[in-house]
């Protein structure tokens, strides 16, 4: 039996207007696609601004500057009919290259071979059929509220794990 764990991620937010860049992913299993910020897993002893600009550098070869701590989500989903449980600590940045602001979309690798593909989309593009996750991010985001106090979800029907989403 596959023991279950929490993992640990750091992703990051890069804003143009009311725009978003955001990785695209398909959950075959729901037949959704749906949308998350570029980032991923943090390595031990690899602090969370870390873990972003290597995982950017990575994913999409580009860099960044200018992070800054956004919030920390505590993600249960289910993805391809496994669950999954993640502590996601989001970030802001900013690309050093002002051209991947002129694109339509971005591509790349995840997870070193996987293809990845990022999009430019605006905040009310998000919704029901073209989820952002983790779930609580795109509240904040069109709130504006960016102080870095902020642990999201919150509430006690989310810790118990009763909404699903993917990430």
């Amino acid at each position: 039996m596959r023991q279950r764990q929490v993992r640990p991620i750091a992703l990051c937010i890069f804003r143009q207007d009311d725009r978003v860049l955001v990785a695209e992913f398909h959950d075959p299993s729901k037949n959704q696609t749906f949308y998350r910020p570029l980032g991923g897993a943090i390595e031990f002893g690899e602090r969370g601004e870390q873990t972003v600009e290597r995982e950017i550098r990575e994913e999409i070869g580009a860099e960044v500057a200018d992070l800054h701590y956004l919030a920390t989500f505590e993600s249960l989903f289910v993805y391809n009919g496994q669950q999954g449980h993640e502590i996601v600590l989001m970030y802001e940045g900013r690309f050093t290259e002002p051209a991947i602001y002129n694109v339509e979309s971005v591509t790349g690798q995840d997870n070193g071979d996987l293809p990845l593909k990022a999009v430019w989309r605006r905040l009310d593009s998000f919704g029901p059929a073209a989820p952002l996750y983790p779930d609580g991010l795109l509240e904040l985001l069109a709130s504006g509220d960016t102080a870095p106090d902020h642990i999201y979800p919150l509430g006690p029907d989310r810790a118990r794990g009763t909404k699903e989403q993917a990430a």
